[in-house]
């Protein structure tokens, strides 16, 4: 690989990962796909392992090669230094992630489970969005494209047939997923996805030098992009000046704060507040 930095975003699905990503891709300098996530290229040589729980021995020389050279893709493509990544998936695998970019520095954005839970609620029941895919499957290794054409064809389907209107599976898949969708309601399966999603960043981080890992609320920055955006660009030492940070956040709002538990009535709130309760109480949300 080229002498590019790395920056991989971090974060529970529907926690502001976006947001974060294109904040930081606003300045010079900075680029990232011209997609919202990439999991097809991460899972490349592993496509057919159960989920998305990939332990770091499964960092082959051969994925390690196929991934960087993605990120080096991004930094020629774009005539960039750093490169930021975000894919809510791995925030199930921090440590194959670190098997593969070891260089890189990460910031780890958490948003209230019970928000989350009602966005994403949303997502597990979305309609087709066809712009949306095609941006996506650009980047799918043409030998994958088969495999994950299927998948997609009978979540729809299944979508089309299901009591709740939802799709077979959607976000970062977990090992027991298949037993968590029989057995709890479709926003406990969500609150269970942002818990792990957490709670595994969370251990993995834990685990591994301080100085490489910064963490975001994201309520925080929603309420003070520039004092936040101000910290982030410190830390990853990012030649942007004020002006230009002020540039970047300028239409960050936290009109969304709260919008996700409005969607909840209270026995719901009740109940995943009791599934969730460690996590929450962990981060102030409870």
């Amino acid at each position: 690989m080229s002498n590019v930095d790395i920056v991989v975003v971090i974060g529970a699905p529907r926690s502001g990962t976006n947001m974060l990503r294109d904040v930081l891709c606003s300045l010079n300098g900075v680029a990232t796909w011209p997609c919202d996530e990439i999991n097809y290229i991460w899972r490349h040589g592993n496509l057919r392992y159960p989920s998305d729980e990939l332990p770091p021995e499964r960092a082959t020389d051969f994925v390690r090669r196929y991934i960087r050279r993605q990120f080096d893709w991004v930094a020629r493509h774009y005539g960039v230094e750093t490169v930021v990544e975000k894919t809510c998936a791995n925030s199930l695998r921090v440590p194959f992630v670190d098997a593969v970019v070891p260089e890189a520095k990460y910031l780890f954005i958490r948003r209230d489970g019970l928000d989350a839970v009602g966005s994403a609620m949303d997502r597990w029941t979305a309609p087709l969005d066809i712009p949306y895919l095609a941006r996506k499957a650009r980047f799918v290794p043409a030998t994958d494209l088969p495999y994950y054409a299927g998948r997609y064809f009978w979540s729809r389907i299944y979508r089309f047939f299901s009591r709740e209107q939802r799709l077979a599976f959607w976000g970062p898949q977990m090992d027991d997923m298949d037993d968590l969708l029989a057995r709890h309601s479709l926003d406990e399966v969500c609150a269970i996805q942002w818990q792990r999603c957490v709670e595994q960043s969370r251990q993995a981080f834990q685990a591994m030098d301080p100085s490489r890992w910064l963490e975001v609320g994201y309520e925080d920055f929603v309420s003070r992009p520039q004092e936040e955006l101000g910290r982030i660009v410190d830390f990853l030492g990012l030649p942007a000046g004020r002006d230009a940070q002020a540039e970047a956040v300028k239409g960050v709002r936290s009109g969304s704060v709260g919008k996700g538990r409005a969607r909840l009535d209270g026995e719901a709130i009740q109940r995943l507040e009791s599934l969730l309760g460690e996590t929450l109480q962990r981060y102030g949300y409870a």
